[in-house]
């Protein structure tokens, strides 16, 4: 155990957060992410909500703010103008953690899944809500 460190950042996302540099990627997938034929690094946090591994990833890694898009999550299929209930969740949890809070910007189905595969690493989490999926873009940690 650490101190101040959220405890389900298990060893291996901790060993992921510390190896991004500025600019990379990460997803923190649902339970139906094509996780496997998609990552480049795959480490799975089964039975958590992507809301609690978000919450935990921004309490230890700061949020880009050289971009417009730090945030990212995937559109509906039948609605892509519409909002899923838990992209409302991601924003409050970035609003109230990120050291540089953004709005969440969205992505077709497809292109999410063409981002996620340049994305240093998936967190497969065990989220049963559907469109549970986010990549948020590391950012500087200044001096």
């Amino acid at each position: 155990m650490l101190r101040d460190i959220d405890p389900i950042l298990s060893p291996d996302l901790l060993h992921i957060l510390r190896a991004m540099g500025h600019g990379d990627e990460l997803v923190i997938a649902d339970a139906n992410f094509p996780a496997t034929s998609t990552g480049q690094r795959i480490t799975r946090l089964d039975g958590l909500e992507a809301t609690q591994v978000l919450q935990a990833v921004l309490s230890v890694m700061p949020l880009d703010n050289f971009v417009s898009d730090p945030a990212l999550t995937m559109q509906m299929v039948e609605d892509p103008s519409a909002t899923p209930p838990i992209v409302l969740m991601f924003q409050d949890i970035i609003n109230d953690v990120a050291d540089h809070p953004a709005q969440i910007q969205s992505l077709e189905r497809f292109a999410f899944y063409q981002r996620a595969k340049s994305a240093f690493a998936v967190v497969q989490t065990g989220e049963q809500r559907l469109y549970g999926n986010i990549i948020v873009k590391k950012g500087v940690v200044a001096p």
